[in-house]
C-alpha cells in the first residue's frame, strides 16, 4: 500500500466520519428545537391553569348552585396540571377543554354573569391564551414533523439508531363537536 492510497483512505474515512458527526449534530438541534417547543407550550399550558381559579371564583358567586360543573373545571385543571408527557397532557387538556365549555355555556343561562366584566375580562384573557397555545402547539408539531423525518429518513436513521434518537409525539387536541358536521336548519 503506497503512501498516496493510504493517504486517499484516511481522507475518505475522515470526510465520513465529517459527514456523520454533521447528520448527529443535526439530530441534536432538532431534538432541542423539539423540546424548546414543548417548554413553550407548557409556559402557556401553566398561564391558563393560573387563570382558571380565578374564573371560578367569578363564575361561583353568580352560579352557586352550579357546584358540580365548577367541581370538575377544577379536578380537569389539577389532572392538566399534573400531566407527565404528550399524551398524557392531550387527554388532561381534551378533558379541561370539555369543562371549560360548560362554565362558558352557564354564562348563558346567567345574564348577570355574562354582563359581569371581571368574567368578561377572564374570559377574553382565557380566550388570548388559547391562541398562544394554538401557535405554540404548531411550532411544536413543526419541530416533532422535523426531527421525526430526519430520524426515519436515510442515511440519519443509522446515526438516530446508534445515538438512541428517538420520534416525537404530536400534541394534537382533538375536540368531536369541531369535527362534527354544523346542523343546518331553517
Amino acid at each position: 500500500m503506497t503512501m498516496t492510497t493510504l493517504l486517499i483512505l484516511l481522507g475518505i474515512a475522515a470526510v465520513v466520519l465529517f459527514y456523520f458527526v454533521g447528520i448527529y449534530n443535526k439530530l441534536v438541534r432538532k431534538r432541542s428545537m423539539m423540546e424548546e417547543g414543548w417548554s413553550g407550550i407548557d409556559v402557556q399550558l401553566k398561564k391558563r391553569y393560573n387563570l382558571i381559579p380565578n374564573l371560578v371564583e367569578t363564575v361561583k358567586g353568580y352560579a352557586t348552585h352550579e357546584k358540580e360543573t365548577l367541581n370538575q373545571v377544577i379536578q380537569a385543571r389539577n389532572s392538566a396540571l399534573n400531566a407527565e408527557g404528550v399524551k398524557a397532557q392531550t387527554s388532561a387538556e381534551k378533558n379541561l377543554n370539555s369543562a371549560l365549555a360548560n362554565v362558558f355555556a352557564l354564562s348563558e343561562a346567567y345574564p348577570d354573569l355574562k354582563a359581569n366584566t371581571n368574567f368578561l375580562q377572564l374570559q377574553n384573557e382565557l380566550s388570548s391564551i388559547e391562541g398562544d397555545i394554538e401557535k405554540a402547539r404548531r411550532y411544536y408539531n413543526a419541530t416533532v414533523r422535523d426531527n421525526n423525518i430526519a430520524v426515519e429518513s436515510f442515511p440519519s436513521n443509522i446515526v438516530a439508531g446508534i445515538g438512541n434518537f428517538e420520534l416525537g409525539e404530536f400534541f394534537e387536541i382533538e375536540v368531536e363537536t369541531e369535527r362534527a358536521n354544523p346542523e343546518v336548519k331553517f
